[in-house]
């Protein structure tokens, strides 16, 4: 099977090289003060990102922002799906448009892809859908859906799902939710919902054997739950831990399910990734 060989390229990026091609400070109204600290993780408060009454929204980190921003483009996706809204959202709308000026018309008359440059974002608070609508007007390419989340299992093991997401083929995922408190319901009196616990979203295991070959998951931090995704998943997943990110990387590396998709990754992923298979 391929090599992530994406992940060479994330490791030598150079932060403030890219932000100065692609400034991403300006699509969030922000002004970046030390640049050469863009490379490097925030550290935060202890409770910070377990707080169920924060509704402040995170600092930015743009030492993720980039690479999702640089996964986007060096892959030419054409559908994202989020979960979870806020800064990333922004930034995926920027992408998709940066794709869409250069790839929409050989991918209208070459692949069948019913949701091009399209990211839809999935949460549970509406506030944080408003909150993000209303910091960046202009997204475009972006569809919010709102969905409760309840806590359900997954081959016998404590997780949870939203109830509703949106009917697509994505090429690209990325899991930044829900956080642990905001599922209803429980198991045998166990839930996510408690400053020790840890989220579990088993979303993507449910919808797995849709995926096609050559989709990228993304998962922000969430160490036990990208195991739990890892430990489950079906099919053939290449996986790496960036430990330095704090991010997981998935690729489904199958052989392509019909001419669609072998058009579809012969274009964005290249014929080198077709023929390592």
């Amino acid at each position: 099977m391929n090599d992530l060989n994406f992940i060479k390229d994330l490791h030598t990026l150079n932060y403030q090289e890219y932000i100065k091609e692609h400034p991403l400070n300006e699509i969030l109204n922000e002004e970046i003060d030390n640049p050469e600290d863009l490379g490097k993780k925030l550290v935060r408060p202890l409770y910070e990102s377990v707080d169920p009454d924060n509704h402040t929204p995170f600092s930015t980190e743009y030492d993720d922002l980039i690479r999702l921003h640089r996964l986007i483009i060096s892959r030419k996706v054409t559908t994202i799906l989020e979960f979870g809204v806020g800064k990333s959202t922004a930034i995926f709308n920027h992408a998709l448009k940066y794709n869409e000026e250069l790839h929409l018309d050989y991918m209208k008359k070459n692949l069948r892809r019913s949701n091009l440059f399209e990211c839809h974002s999935v949460d549970n608070n509406q506030e944080w859908i408003d909150i993000t609508k209303n910091n960046y007007p202009n997204l475009e390419k972006v569809n919010f859906h709102n969905s409760p989340i309840e806590t359900s299992t997954f081959n016998d093991r404590v997780c949870t799902f939203y109830n509703v997401l949106p009917n697509i083929c994505p090429d690209f995922i990325y899991l930044d939710a829900p956080d642990q408190f905001s599922s209803t319901g429980d198991v045998r009196g166990i839930s996510t919902r408690h400053p020790d616990r840890l989220p579990m979203s088993a979303d993507i295991l449910a919808f797995e054997n849709f995926l096609l070959p050559g989709t990228m998951v993304v998962v922000d931090g969430r160490t036990a739950n990208a195991t739990f995704l890892k430990n489950n998943f079906q099919r053939n997943w290449k996986y790496y831990h960036a430990e330095d990110f704090d991010q997981h990387f998935f690729e489904l590396q199958e052989k392509p399910l019909g001419p669609y998709n072998k058009k579809q990754i012969e274009y964005c992923l290249g014929n080198e990734w077709m023929n390592n298979l």
